[in-house]
């Protein structure tokens, strides 16, 4: 499934360059709790078709008939000198829960009518390229200028203008074509994410069945470094062979990847640490990102529920979420195995006083 953006954009894009009038609404501001966040965005055609959304579907409703229904004129032709438009929903308590907004939450949107369909096609381009931009709107006369960016960044607006940053997809690059990378590349790609499959082995490669996921037959490091992995990469090895694992982590580790990780016990995972300690000139420190064993704690054990968990685990980190110790894999396990330990020797103790 493509990234959400891009897709709203591209839709964008298609409508007007068939001459088709259409809506871009984009969520700047938020007060409260609000269903999307801020730089969320939308478009609406002139026929009432939508892509995208600012809410959980009230708002969107409320856009359609505004502007495609009302009976007294079409107000996308209204709209004529080409300025943008804010407009807030959930201003009251009774206009929050008939839109249903949360917690009397309230959220402003900046409409755009009629975007330029030829710096759309620019936009989309880049972002299907992979280049990070930043999307300018002059507030007084809506047009709209763009720059390739650095770094991603917030929304912003001041009384001029509003600049919102448009990223490529993020990507995922899986090590090995198991069943378990069947079920996370699934779920990957539901997610937004852009999943490319590397694994050297035909008699894996030959039964996968994911849909929409690239697979590749090259080395891993090779793949890696093929890969340019980049802050909205996350790069994960599930083989368990060192031999096809440990050089892509070291190439994954050179890299600005958010997220870079092994399958594995406690135990492959500390061994994985020693031998790259100890054949691939790396320190405790420089191996701090590698995170393993992957995943949250959720008791899981089949292969579908080890992949939700280790997909909750990346979004988390993409998120900025800082995951509570005790839905660490690592740390679960250690404190259930000293609990039984701890329960072991008790016994044993017991057993002692048996006569």
């Amino acid at each position: 499934m493509e990234n959400l953006d891009v897709t709203v954009l591209r839709a964008l894009r298609d409508w007007r360059l068939a001459g088709k009038r259409a809506l871009m609404a984009t969520v700047v501001r938020t007060w409260g709790a609000s269903p999307r966040p801020i730089g969320s965005i939308m478009g609406l055609a002139e026929s009432g078709a939508v892509v995208g959304s600012v809410s959980g579907g009230c708002i969107e409703d409320d856009l359609i008939a505004r502007y495609t229904q009302s009976a007294a004129a079409d107000a996308l032709t209204a709209c004529t000198d080409g300025a943008p438009q804010f407009v807030k929903y959930g201003v009251s308590a009774d206009e929050a829960h008939r839109f249903g907004l949360p917690c009397g939450g309230t959220l402003e949107l900046l409409l755009e009518f009629d975007p330029d369909a030829a710096i759309l096609s620019e936009l989309v381009s880049a972002l299907e390229a992979g280049r990070l931009t930043h999307r300018s709107v002059d507030l007084a006369d809506g047009s709209v200028t763009l720059q390739a960016a650095k770094a991603p960044a917030e929304l912003s607006v001041s009384p001029t203008q509003l600049v919102n940053t448009f990223g490529p997809e993020y990507r995922m690059l899986l090590i090995g074509a198991g069943q378990l990378g069947e079920y996370l590349a699934t779920m990957a790609l539901f997610c937004g994410f852009a999943v490319t499959v590397c694994d050297p082995r035909e008699e894996y490669r030959g039964a996968w069945s994911v849909t929409g996921a690239r697979v590749l037959s090259t080395m891993p490091d090779d793949t890696v470094i093929d890969f340019k992995p980049d802050r909205r990469s996350c790069i994960i090895a599930l083989t368990h062979d060192p031999k096809l694992d440990d050089l892509a982590l070291l190439e994954a580790l050179k890299s600005e990847a958010f997220y870079i990780g092994a399958i594995g016990s406690r135990r492959n995972n500390e061994a994985r640490h020693q031998r790259m300690i100890e054949h691939l000139d790396q320190t405790e420190e420089s191996l701090e990102k590698l995170r393993g064993p992957v995943g949250i704690f959720i008791g899981s054990k089949t292969p579908p529920e080890i992949a939700v968990s280790i997909m909750s685990e990346v979004l988390a980190v993409k998120n900025g979420v800082t995951l509570p110790r005790d839905l660490d894999v690592a740390h679960v396990k250690n404190a259930q195995n000293m609990q039984n330990a701890e329960l072991a020797q008790a016994g044993d103790q017991a057993a002692c006083f048996i006569p």
